[in-house]
C-alpha cells in the first residue's frame, strides 16, 4: 500500500495523487457507475456489498449515488438513501440502523488546508462522519468533516450540519441549529 494512502486511512493528511487511491477510485467509479446503471435488486445489493465497507439487510440506497472510495462507508440494517447521495469517504463514514436520507444529502468528510500554499501542493485531510440509529435527514442535508449526530435526531431539509448534535432533537437551518427535544415515539422506542 502507498505511503498517502496508508496516511488517509489513518486519518492524517495526505495527498490524494497516491497510485494506490487513484486505483481505488477509478475502482469505486466504476462499482457506482455499474449499480447506479443495474435494475435488477440482487444484483444491485452484490455490487453495493462489494463497493461499501459493510452494508446491513434491507438498506436500500437509491440511483445516483456518488463516493470517493466506498471502503470507507459502513451502512447498518433498515436504512434507506434516496436519490442524488454523495458521500465524500475519505474519512470514515458510520451509518447507524433504520437511518432515513432524503434526496440529494451530502456526507462530507474531506478537509483542505487553510494555507495556500498546502492547498497547491494537493495536501488534504479528513474528519469522520457518524450518523445514530433513526436518524432522518431531509433533503438536501450537508454534514460536514468530524460531525456526530446523536440518534433519533432529525435535521430539517437544506440544514447545514457543522457541528455535532445530541441524541433526539430536531435541527434545522445554516449553520443547523437545536430547535426542540423529540420525545419518545409512539411506539415507545
Amino acid at each position: 500500500m502507498g505511503e498517502m494512502k496508508d496516511r488517509m486511512l489513518a486519518g492524517l493528511d495526505y495527498r490524494a495523487d497516491d497510485p494506490d487511491l487513484r486505483d481505488d477510485s477509478r475502482r469505486a467509479a466504476e462499482l457506482t457507475a455499474r449499480y447506479n446503471a443495474e435494475l435488477d435488486r440482487e444484483v444491485r445489493r452484490d455490487l453495493l456489498a462489494e463497493l461499501l465497507g459493510s452494508v446491513g439487510g434491507a438498506t436500500t440506497i437509491r440511483s445516483e449515488f456518488r463516493c470517493d472510495y466506498g471502503y470507507n462507508i459502513s451502512v447498518g440494517a433498515y436504512t434507506f438513501v434516496n436519490w442524488g447521495a454523495i458521500f465524500l469517504d475519505v474519512g470514515r463514514i458510520t451509518i447507524g440502523d433504520h437511518v432515513q436520507l432524503g434526496p440529494n444529502v451530502q456526507l462530507l468528510t474531506a478537509t483542505h488546508p487553510l494555507d495556500a500554499a498546502a492547498r497547491r501542493a494537493a495536501w488534504e485531510g479528513s474528519a469522520p462522519i457518524t450518523l445514530g440509529d433513526n436518524v432522518w435527514l431531509g433533503g438536501g442535508v450537508i454534514v460536514l468533516p468530524g460531525v456526530t449526530i446523536g440518534a433519533d435526531t432529525v435535521v430539517g431539509a437544506g440544514a447545514v450540519v457543522t457541528r455535532d448534535l445530541p441524541a433526539g432533537v430536531l435541527a434545522v437551518g445554516n449553520p443547523a441549529r437545536v430547535v426542540r427535544e423529540l420525545g419518545p415515539s409512539a411506539d415507545g422506542g
